[in-house]
């Protein structure tokens, strides 16, 4: 055997041993993937490979922010804001940042690791994270909603004293102000900016009925929206984007799911004739509680694809109070109790309960499997418990 034929056996059966190496982890990562997790519709190797958020280990959380709390919460940590301030608790239940604001109607909302502070009807709102207070803006009109975007750029929609005339105004992460929009006619109920923070769909009650009035690149300068989209007689709650041109629209009698990247509608009525009493979304699905028109609390919850396809559907004849949502579950607060499921509606247990709980006014997810429920007087953990 010649010398140079050593080496080059001792590569063949290096690049053999890689080969198998390679073969039995891939086998590994697909038998890992098939394996339930603990967490609802999620496999094992997904709760191996994606870093979940600080886990919370206090049962109870204790605020002082005055009356008329809302909370969020954001990795872990869980904000709430009333009206004397605001105030965020870390995992722990330890304080991480209070901020005295003063609000007749505090409102909160959360994108990501940015929470959304502001007050109905009053002219100050506040954007912060677990610590600090990243920005403060006042505003001429009255306050009418905000929201925020997972970058920070947020809309606040206000109203002019004793006037009919609506505004948006747009603010980048820094606070400030990009983009003004004035609506002369009808009532802006609420504004939303796109992920990529060029899209702006302004929500608003006209004259024939809810309209979306949607703007196309606010980083320039143009005087006319790009489209207008009329609901007619339907009375929309709320919008929001599910993608970067496509907005989710939940009225009383239907979703709605509005593309305007070719200016086209899709809609669907997803409630045949029922009234909504509630609904959640968020990056995976969409669910509601409807209630039938009917003596008592007889209803079904449905979660839907974000296009629109029904995933499940269930009945109960329990009184709804709230609802939140994870994108692999989904907590329903009811007057007997809190209720977990996943994304098809499975049911699984709470691992433990409160009297507290039956005067819970409303549920915030925290994570897969655990919700806070919450009034004026207590904040309260709740857990799932294990399938029967």
């Amino acid at each position: 055997m010649s010398g140079d034929e050593k080496p080059k056996s001792k590569k063949r059966r290096l690049f053999s041993l890689l080969f198998w190496f390679v073969i039995v982890v891939a086998l590994a990562l697909v038998a890992l993937s098939l394996i339930p997790g603990r967490t609802p519709g999620r496999s094992l190797l997904s709760e191996m490979l994606f870093s979940r958020a600080p886990t919370i280990s206090v049962s109870e959380f204790n605020f002082e922010v005055g009356r008329d709390r809302v909370f969020a919460h954001a990795n872990g940590s869980i904000a709430a804001v009333g009206t004397m301030g605001l105030q965020v608790l870390g995992p722990d239940g330890q304080e991480t940042l209070r901020s005295s604001y003063r609000a007749v109607s505090p409102a909160i909302t959360v994108k990501d690791d940015f929470f959304l502070a502001y007050d109905i009807g009053g002219t100050s709102a506040r954007v912060f994270n677990s610590s600090d207070v990243l920005s403060h803006v006042e505003t001429e009109g009255l306050i009418v909603s905000a929201s925020i975007n997972k970058n920070g750029w947020f809309c606040v929609v206000t109203q002019e004293r004793g006037g009919f005339r609506g505004t948006v105004y747009v603010y980048n992460n820094d606070g400030a102000q990009v983009y003004i929009v004035n609506i002369g006619s009808g009532f802006v109920l609420s504004a939303q900016l796109s992920a990529d923070n060029k899209n702006l769909a302004i929500l608003s009650m006209a004259e024939k009925g809810s309209q979306i009035t949607y703007y196309n690149g606010i980083d320039s300068y143009k005087d006319e929206p790009d489209n207008i989209y009329e609901f007619g007689n339907i009375v929309v709650l709320d919008i929001s984007f599910i993608a970067n041109t496509k907005i989710l629209a939940v009225s009383t009698q239907a979703l709605h799911l509005v593309d305007f990247s070719g200016g086209s509608a899709n809609h669907q009525n997803l409630f045949d004739g029922k009234r909504l009493a509630g609904y959640s979304y968020n990056e995976k699905f969409i669910a509601v509680h409807l209630y039938d028109y009917s003596i008592g609390y007889s209803g079904r919850t449905r979660t839907f694809a974000l296009d629109g396809t029904l995933i499940s559907e269930s009945e109960s004849s329990l009184e709804f109070i709230s609802m939140a949502s994870t994108v692999n579950a989904l907590m329903i607060l009811r007057s007997s109790g809190l209720f977990f499921y996943n994304r098809q509606l499975e049911e699984f247990p709470a691992s433990e309960t409160s009297a507290s709980v039956s005067t819970a006014s409303r549920v915030l997810a925290l994570n897969d499997d655990m919700a806070l429920v919450a009034n004026d007087h207590f904040a309260i953990v709740i857990r799932r418990g294990e399938e029967d």
